[in-house]
C-alpha cells in the first residue's frame, strides 16, 4: 500500500505550511484516516507507515488524540473510540437533507424489499451519508462514511453526470479503472458513454460492474436551481432481481423518492 502523505489530505495538494494551511492538523487527520475496516487496530509502526510519518511524529499525534478521547490504546495497539463519530455527525447534523431523508429511504427499502443508500461526491469517491440496509448486498460491510470509486457505482455516475462538462471530462480521463467484476467497464470511452447516457436519462443502472451478482440503480436528488446535491440508490442481487424487473418495478419508486426528497430540500431551504 502506498503511504498516505499527510500533505495530501487537503484538496488541491501540494500545499505549503502557512497562515492558510496547518500542517500538523493535516497530519492529525491523516493518522485518523489510517483506521478503517481492515485496519481497526494498529501498532504505532503501522500507523506511521500508512500515513508516511516518522514513528516519533505518529506517536505525538496518537497520544494527542488519546488525550482528547478520540483514540485509545491497549498494549501496543491503538484504535479509534466512538467519540470520533462526533466529527462525522457534525457534517450530517449541519445538512438539512439528512434530517428528513431517513424515513423516506426506509420506506423505499420496505417497498422494494432491497437496500437503499444516499451518497454524495467527494473527490473521486462517493461517500455514503445514509443507509437503509435491508439486505447485505456487497461482500464488504458498508455503512455511513463508507467510500466507493465514483466511476464504478450508479450513485457515482449520477453525480459525475451532473458536473459541468469540463470537470466531468477531467474526472473521467483521470479515473483509475480497475477490473472489479465481470462487467466492469474496460475503457475510458466506455465509461464516458455510460455517464453520458446517465446524463440524458437522469438515472443509472450498474449491472455487476462493482461486484459480481450486485445490481444497483440510482437517481439524482436536486436542490435549488435544480442542482444535483446527492444520489439515492437501490441495491439488489442479480439472482433475485434481474435488470428488467429492477427497471420496471423499482425505478419508478426510486424516482418518486428522489423527487420527494428534492421537493422537501427546496422547501426547507426556503424556510
Amino acid at each position: 500500500m502506498t503511504p498516505m502523505s499527510p500533505d495530501e489530505s487537503a484538496p488541491n495538494s501540494p500545499l505549503k505550511p502557512g497562515d492558510s494551511y496547518v500542517q500538523s492538523f493535516a497530519r492529525g487527520l491523516s493518522v485518523i484516516r489510517t483506521f478503517d475496516t481492515h485496519h481497526a487496530r494498529q501498532t504505532l509502526t503501522e500507523v506511521a507507515k500508512r500515513c508516511g510519518l516518522t514513528r516519533a511524529g505518529a506517536r505525538r499525534i496518537l497520544l494527542t488524540l488519546q488525550t482528547l478521547g478520540y483514540v485509545r490504546s491497549e498494549g501496543r495497539m491503538f484504535e479509534l473510540t466512538p467519540k470520533i463519530l462526533d466529527l462525522g455527525f457534525a457534517y450530517l447534523s449541519s445538512q438539512p437533507l439528512w434530517r428528513f431523508a431517513e424515513p423516506v429511504a426506509i420506506q423505499l427499502a420496505t417497498d422494494v424489499r432491497d437496500s437503499v443508500s444516499i451518497a454524495v461526491l467527494d473527490g473521486d469517491d462517493v461517500v455514503f451519508v445514509l443507509r437503509a440496509p435491508l439486505r447485505k448486498i456487497l461482500s464488504d460491510p458498508m455503512g455511513v462514511g463508507s467510500r466507493l470509486p465514483a466511476w464504478a457505482t450508479a450513485t457515482g455516475r449520477v453525480l459525475l453526470a451532473s458536473l459541468p462538462v469540463e470537470e466531468r471530462e477531467t474526472r473521467v480521463a483521470h479515473a483509475q479503472l480497475a477490473r472489479r467484476a465481470s462487467n466492469t467497464v474496460r475503457s475510458h470511452e466506455e465509461l464516458r458513454a455510460a455517464i453520458e447516457q446517465t446524463r440524458r436519462q437522469h438515472w443509472c443502472l450498474v449491472d455487476q460492474e462493482l461486484e459480481d451478482g450486485v445490481l444497483t440503480i440510482a437517481a439524482p436528488i436536486t436542490g435549488r436551481d435544480n442542482q444535483v446535491v446527492a444520489a439515492i440508490n437501490i441495491s439488489t442481487h442479480a439472482s433475485r432481481t434481474p435488470p428488467h424487473v429492477l427497471l420496471e418495478q423499482s425505478l419508478p419508486k426510486l424516482q418518486a423518492a428522489a423527487q420527494n426528497l428534492s421537493q422537501l430540500l427546496v422547501l426547507m431551504k426556503k424556510d
